[in-house]
């Protein structure tokens, strides 16, 4: 049986008030791309279908149009909950589209979704098991005690009745300790969401969704798919892709790799203010990526991100690294202001904030603001 794994599409979501949209619109068309060339058997959507509880329209539209297709194409749909969905409106409908081949988690009330597909080699069962908090594993086991992320996930599995000589398949949207995470998640602070991979062993493969960065966790068959576009500056080496499962007999599980190109890249660039601008200028459609620049400009450019625009005009974030970013230095510590004229005592602030002397022209500039000032 084959499988395609998907999560964390986070439709609808914004990088620096910029709309993603698009974006997300032709990463989806290669996706389908992908899955009329592969025609697997079933797409597993690991959760964060959308980037906030109460999506966009447009988002909304688009994943609609999304499922519509799979669904065109008699592909079955595995889709769970993730922690920035909102459970219940994910599973609206879910009973009737469940006709269609689409297979929804309700929300959690005390054991997990299954569903059961077939092929050459016999049954294959899936667990849906949505984004779990302690607070609501507690509300249906409420004679357990259950304080922490181990103890829900562990609790739910417990009450999940899973024959150890079928093949099974679990979808999951949770922090499995191990795991390497990067800027753009959503993390509990101290990593008190973390659970142990070994609650999941017996399942023959672990569909993870919640973290973007696409990896196995302990074993090859227990994978966070990642994201199919990059959503953080910290993911800008990655080579996003789409993961591809085949189960065949008990024990034989192969995976496959397939790279996604998105319609704009995520790169960091850095030099000089002059290098960037002829670079620009002589570049091709990576301008229209998406950017992070570092300038080494030892002075501050003047409407340096408004200028550089005019050449990358999906220019994100700004900063620079010079002697004066180079070196934090205390300030509060100020000399003592007995015997120091008003400019040495500003030339001295300018070395405690600024790393560096104040330059000839930058001292008369000074000198006459405070003649001026004196009047």
């Amino acid at each position: 049986m084959k499988l395609i794994h998907l999560s964390d599409l986070h439709l609808g979501k914004r990088i620096f008030g910029v709309s993603l949209m698009e974006d997300q619109a032709f990463i989806l068309q290669r996706i389908l791309e992908a899955v009329r060339t592969e025609r697997p058997e079933a797409v597993i959507i690991a959760g964060d279908v959308y980037d906030k509880p109460v999506p966009p329209a447009e988002a909304v539209q688009l994943f609609d149009r999304f499922i519509a297709c799979l669904s065109e194409m008699g592909i079955k749909i595995l889709l769970i909950s993730g922690n920035h969905d909102s459970p219940e409106r994910l599973a609206f409908g879910r009973q009737l589209l469940q006709n269609t081949g689409m297979y929804v988690s309700p929300v959690f009330q005390g054991s997990l979704k299954r569903v059961c597909l077939e092929d050459e080699y016999g049954p294959v069962w899936f667990y849906l098991m949505p984004f779990l908090k302690p607070s609501i594993v507690r509300r249906a086991y409420e004679e357990e005690e259950i304080l922490t992320y181990q103890d829900g996930v562990r609790a739910a599995l417990s009450h999940t009745d899973v024959d150890p000589c079928l093949r099974n398949v679990l979808v999951a949207h949770q922090f499995v300790t191990g795991a390497v995470c990067c800027e753009s998640e959503e993390l509990s602070v101290g990593g008190v969401d973390q659970i142990d991979g070994g609650l999941f062993d017996a399942f023959d493969y672990v569909a993870l969704g919640h973290l973007h960065s696409p990896q196995r966790v302990g074993r090859d068959t227990m994978r966070y798919c990642g994201t199919a576009l990059k959503y953080s500056f910290s993911e800008a080496s990655q080579t996003k892709s789409l993961t591809v499962v085949e189960l065949e007999e008990k024990g034989r599980i192969k995976l496959r790799f397939l790279p996604l190109s998105p319609l704009r890249d995520m790169r960091c660039l850095k030099g000089s203010y002059e290098a960037l601008m002829k670079a620009g200028l002589q570049g091709g459609k990576e301008k229209e990526d998406y950017l992070s620049v570092v300038l080494t400009d030892e002075e501050d450019i003047i409407d340096g991100m408004q200028k550089l625009r005019t050449v990358y005009p999906n220019l994100l974030r700004l900063s620079y690294e010079n002697e004066r970013t180079r070196f934090d230095q205390d300030i509060t510590g100020f000399p003592e202001r007995e015997n120091k004229t008003e400019l040495a005592l500003f030339e001295e602030f300018y070395q405690l904030q600024n790393n560096q002397s104040m330059t000839p022209e930058q001292r008369e500039y000074i000198r006459g603001l405070l003649e001026d000032m004196k009047g």
